[in-house]
């Protein structure tokens, strides 16, 4: 595949994106922040990657003067904390085990999983859900096993994991600048 049928594809894949569901996302997100709700943000690799940089576009760029700001964490960043958890109980564990010690009612855990059934996305799911906060995520292929763990979740109409990475990063900015444009309203 060349360049210009890689971006085609990308294209045809984003007219696919149920629009919809990203509003339901904004939302739900901005209930969360007017609720003084907290946001935990997590994936693995790539998602990863998508978790912590929609951290740091929810933690900073809605930032309003005199406003008060976002609760976001990502449980992606602490290396230490994740390969101590890693280590002493299992990889499947690393941010369930922190949702434990942070997650209450009401706040929202927003896994990123390519492929969706990544075991320590889906255990903190299950944490989450134990402890009475809300489960989205963006997800592709089928959507996995974590489609059936979410409340409301997005699914990339796609086999191609890059694709589906790509898009992840697309809804996580559009969510993000429709927040951030209610917020500076």
């Amino acid at each position: 595949m060349d360049t210009r049928e890689y971006l085609e594809d990308v294209s045809s894949i984003i007219k696919k994106i149920p629009v919809e569901k990203i509003e339901e996302m904004i939302a739900l997100l901005t209930q969360a922040y007017r609720n003084d709700n907290t946001v935990f943000l997590f994936g693995n690799g790539g998602s990863a990657a998508t978790a912590s940089h929609m951290v740091c576009d929810l933690g900073k760029g809605t930032v309003v003067n005199g406003e008060k700001r976002f609760k976001v964490i990502s449980l992606s960043d602490s290396i230490p904390l994740m390969t101590a958890y890693a280590n002493d109980y299992d990889y499947q564990y690393i941010f369930s085990e922190q949702l434990k010690n942070l997650v209450r009612k009401n706040d929202i855990a927003f896994g990123l999983s390519g492929s969706g059934n990544s075991p320590n996305v889906l255990n903190a799911f299950k944490t989450a859900r134990e402890n009475g906060a809300k489960t989205v995520g963006l997800t592709g292929y089928e959507g996995g096993k974590m489609k059936d763990l979410c409340d409301l979740s997005i699914i990339v109409p796609s086999n191609n994991m890059q694709k589906i990475e790509d898009l992840h990063l697309i809804i996580c900015h559009v969510i993000f600048s429709r927040i951030r444009d209610s917020l500076k309203s």
